[in-house]
């Protein structure tokens, strides 16, 4: 007891001191930008709420460009879009050197996943179910991208989405609110690092606020609309994970949200994120979104920047509203002196944090930008992370992993086409330089293997389509020669190996933002290789490159072999090797559900019941909730993936049955692995609360681990449960946990589950 006591004294201690000094700490920042605004003009302050865009500038131009005029004049807070050490430092060194006050700028950029190395597309970084990769891969992008002079990085995008027509699903975490916190506190965490103050950390961005991802029928930019409860319940837990996280910033989003635009929205940017969450630092517009208010009805540009500010905007992106019209506002009574300040202050609050009035060239490190940027040994990681990003979709008759021997034939328009392996929204890549399937393949095929390569269809049958999704310089390499040409000389070069490896899917600007699709199938042309393909009777191992799930029932049904890939990153054509050839146990689970086709969207698991379920076990059965001519079932669901092992569920046990207030219990399951290979499998846990004072999922993930067993190895899972994991927001919005009957689920993925109830009282 003596030891117990000494250590919550030291404890104690240490959070006293802690506190002490970041009180100290606080003073000094209030007592610094006090000062500084005090010396501050009107012009000046509002010239703090300013974001530009670099456009193309150069290091020689900076002075004599309109952007280097209004930053000498103190009119713009930060730059967008600009990179490099020598274009930063020429930038800054106006600010710092020449403006008036010398305020340093914010340099911030979409650093999504990755600077220069790049990492798996965040959807599946998201499936590795890794909190501790994903926020690695995050402290890699940081490095390098605060090495070549930024401070600031647009990212994590925390939208939780369930409509894969919607092409920005490929930028988040998928569907889950539990899991996007997880990946959401990762992510803010490696981007920020331990101490915001030191050169190799970036403020990190949590974007879109709000709901951004439930745009109606998947289409860029349109409307939103659902009830708070649900808000809160199944939309929220990620932004609020990242604020709790200590994100610095926020971006609005650009739909509405209970028929006001979230850059207008009082309730939304002051209530919910400010006072509900105690959010501290600044909140910045997407692109141009205050002068996009006008379209949504709002007014002209001086009616809609006065509603920004007022609903708690404080940095205007690229539309200049704030810089153009809040003096007129402030001089006609239509905006306060007081929201203009507290604006200015929560930008140069940033600016403080970030060490950047000690040093403004902080991030200006010549040695840095050589050293640290796409180094052997971020590119390790890369090839690492990606690996564990794969999901195995199906592996009949263990096609699977390949044998370094025969025949290979890698065909299809992806298979080596280097420029799309890193997806979208990898802005300071270096194409040229990312590893294409053919060469990964051939680099880890040895030479006891044969490999034969063809093109055998172009991404897409359309010229028109293929130029609207190669818009941002990625080419899909598309050829002239007929469809027809093409498949028959992959049927030929196919008839010569002992297993074909079809690389197919989406190019890399078929996702992301404003690449919405209405038809998820796969290409009909590439259906039409495949079909071809199959007929020569040789195995069919399908490569899967997307950036959102596709609608595979057929694919499911007729290809033996399916290997989701996503946009691996750099080392793409490695780390799918690995998979392909054993040297990796595939260990990836599906953050999103498949559906059948696009007529089941929205499809994800934790669904609410309806009065007239489907009976279990049946496919239709009338005045029943189904469809006429599709199961309500999905192709692949939520939390799924294969190993080339396989992993054996015991039963399920609870240490109670019955439980009572703050109590936990412990939900247990043996889980041994009983095939032929070590490997790794991520156990998950759902709840279902049975009983509510308003309707409730019939599950929810509340916890998950990922478990590596030796073959033959066993090991006890266990799961802590207490009433904090039965919370949920009722009619009131009130977060609360209702006694009752709960059934607890634990299983491979979010279908195939053990399950066992027990009773909570208050």
């Amino acid at each position: 007891m003596k030891i117990f006591a000494i250590t919550v004294s030291l404890f104690l201690l240490v959070q006293i001191n802690h506190s002490s000094a970041q009180k100290a700490s606080d003073s000094k920042m209030n007592q610094f930008i006090s000062n500084l605004m005090s010396r501050m003009t009107i012009d000046e302050k509002i010239g703090q709420l300013n974001l530009s865009g670099a456009g193309d500038i150069t290091t020689g131009q900076t002075t004599s460009s309109g952007i280097g005029k209004k930053i000498k004049e103190g009119k713009v807070g930060g730059l967008l879009n600009i990179k490099t050490v020598s274009k930063i430092r020429a930038v800054q060194k106006i600010a710092v050197e020449e403006a008036r006050l010398k305020i340093p700028l914010l340099f911030g950029m979409d650093v999504i996943h990755g600077y220069q190395t790049i990492f798996p597309i965040p959807l599946g970084l998201s499936c590795t179910w890794d909190m501790s990769l994903i926020e690695q891969s995050a402290r890699i992008a940081a490095q390098e991208a605060s090495a070549d002079g930024l401070c600031w990085t647009f990212a994590p995008m925390v939208d939780i989405s369930r409509d894969p027509r919607w092409g920005r699903m490929s930028e988040g975490s998928g569907e889950d609110p539990y899991l996007g916190a997880c990946v959401a506190k990762a992510m803010v965490k490696g981007f920020q690092g331990e101490d915001l103050r030191k050169n190799n950390s970036i403020l990190a961005c949590v974007k879109h606020f709000a709901l951004y991802g439930a745009t109606e029928s998947g289409r860029e930019y349109n409307t939103t609309d659902m009830s708070r409860i649900r808000m809160y319940n199944e939309y929220f837990p990620p932004y609020k994970a990242a604020v709790e996280a200590g994100a610095g910033s926020v971006m609005s989003s650009f739909n509405e949200v209970d028929g006001l635009p979230a850059t207008a929205n009082k309730w939304l940017m002051n209530e919910v994120l400010r006072k509900q969450w105690g959010f501290t630092g600044f909140v910045v517009t997407d692109y141009t979104a205050i002068s996009e208010l006008t379209e949504h009805g709002l007014g002209d540009l001086q009616e809609v920047s006065t509603q920004a500010l007022q609903a708690g905007i404080d940095f205007d992106m690229v539309s200049e509203g704030f810089l153009t019209t809040l003096k007129k506002s402030l001089e006609t009574g239509r905006v306060t002196r007081a929201q203009i300040d507290l604006g200015c202050r929560r930008i140069l609050e940033a600016k403080y944090k970030l060490g950047l009035f000690d040093d403004p060239y902080r991030y200006c490190d010549d040695n840095r930008a050589k050293t640290e940027i796409f180094t052997p040994g971020n590119l390790k990681v890369s090839r690492h992370i990606a690996g564990q990003s794969l999901v195995l979709l199906k592996n009949d008759n263990q096609i699977l992993p390949l044998r370094k021997e025969g025949t290979i034939a890698v065909i299809g328009p992806l298979s080596d086409n280097k420029f799309n392996m890193t997806g979208t929204w990898s802005v300071a890549a270096d194409f040229s330089k990312c590893i294409s399937l053919l060469s990964g393949i051939k680099a880890a095929a040895g030479n006891d293997t044969r490999i034969l390569t063809a093109w055998g269809t172009n991404i897409l049958n359309d010229s028109i389509l293929d130029s609207r999704v190669s818009v941002f310089g990625k080419p899909t390499f598309r050829q002239s020669r007929p469809q027809n040409e093409m498949i028959a000389e992959a049927v030929e070069v196919a008839k010569k190996a002992d297993v074909i490896v079809a690389a197919v899917g989406e190019c890399a600007e078929m996702s992301g933002e404003c690449s919405s699709r209405s038809d998820i199938n796969l290409p009909d042309n590439q259906k039409e290789l495949l079909k071809a393909l199959l007929a020569t009777g040789k195995p069919v191992v399908m490569v899967l490159f997307n950036g959102r799930p596709l609608a595979l029932s057929w694919e499911n049904a007729n290809v033996p072999a399916i290997l989701e890939v996503w946009f691996p990153g750099s080392e793409a054509g490695n780390a799918i090797a690995d998979i392909l050839f054993g040297e990796v146990n595939p260990a990836g689970k599906l953050t999103s559900t498949f559906p059948q086709n696009a007529g089941q969207i929205p499809i994800y698991y934790n669904s609410k019941n309806t009065g007239r379920p489907l009976i279990s076990g049946t496919w239709f059965t009338k005045f029943r909730s189904n469809y006429l001519d599709v199961s309500n079932e999905p192709v692949y669901p939520f939390g799924y993936g294969l190993s080339y092992t396989k992993f054996t569920y015991g039963d399920l046990k609870l240490s109670s049955s019955i439980t009572k207030g703050n109590h936990p219990i412990a939900a247990s399951i043996s889980l041994t692995n009983s095939g032929k290979v070590d490997g790794a499998e991520v156990v998950q846990l759902y709840i279902r609360d049975v009983v509510g004072s308003v309707t409730r999922p019939l599950k929810e993930l509340k916890g998950f681990q990922k478990i590596f067993l030796k073959v033959g190895e066993t090991k006890q899972v266990t799961f802590t449960i207490t009433p904090d994991d039965l919370k949920f927001y009722n009619r009131d919005l009130k977060y609360d946990w209702e006694p009752g009957d709960f059934v607890i689920m634990i299983g491979g993925n979010s279908r195939d589950l053990k399950s066992a109830k027990v009773t909570w009282m208050k």
